[in-house]
């Protein structure tokens, strides 16, 4: 999944590897999740190395799954640093994705997004950066090409 640094002026990979994990532990990899574990209730968890913060385990929680509905909330289980500066302590960025059926054939999605308190001081005046990652994740959940120009921000 590619998106516009508007830091490096060019389109870059924002996941560099990710994978399922048959634990909080990061050295249990499996395979992916099967249909039958996307239940309500469970946590599963993955392993994911973002191009600017390297690899962090999340939780992913399911809330709610079912033919025509999936909510799942995604919390760093691990702790997330970068230049060894820890800016995620466990438990600190949290997301929630809705995806619901409106009809047949057309999904609604919509996800909110939390921060700690420690990363307004590293991303602030990267607004850009930030919203270029958001549409990147949208552009891929709707199935568009996610280096599709122009970019969301310069």
């Amino acid at each position: 999944m590619l998106y516009w640094s508007a830091t490096g002026k060019r389109w870059q990979p924002l996941i560099v590897d990710a994978y399922a994990l048959a634990s909080p532990s990061a050295d249990q990899r499996r395979k992916d999740f099967s249909l039958d574990e996307i239940v309500e209730g469970r946590t599963l968890y993955v392993q994911q190395e973002d191009n600017l913060f390297g690899k962090a385990v999340y939780g992913i929680r399911i809330a709610s799954a079912n033919a025509d509905r999936l909510v799942a909330a995604t919390e760093n289980i691990s702790t997330i640093r970068y230049m060894g500066i820890t800016l995620f302590p466990p438990g600190e960025l949290q997301f929630i994705c809705f995806l619901e059926r409106e009809s047949a054939s057309v999904w609604r999605y919509y996800s909110i997004a939390r921060m700690g308190k420690q990363i307004g001081l590293l991303t602030s005046g990267h607004d850009a950066s930030l919203i270029n990652r958001a549409v990147a994740s949208y552009r891929y959940m709707a199935g568009i090409p996610t280096d599709r120009e122009p970019p969301a921000s310069r």
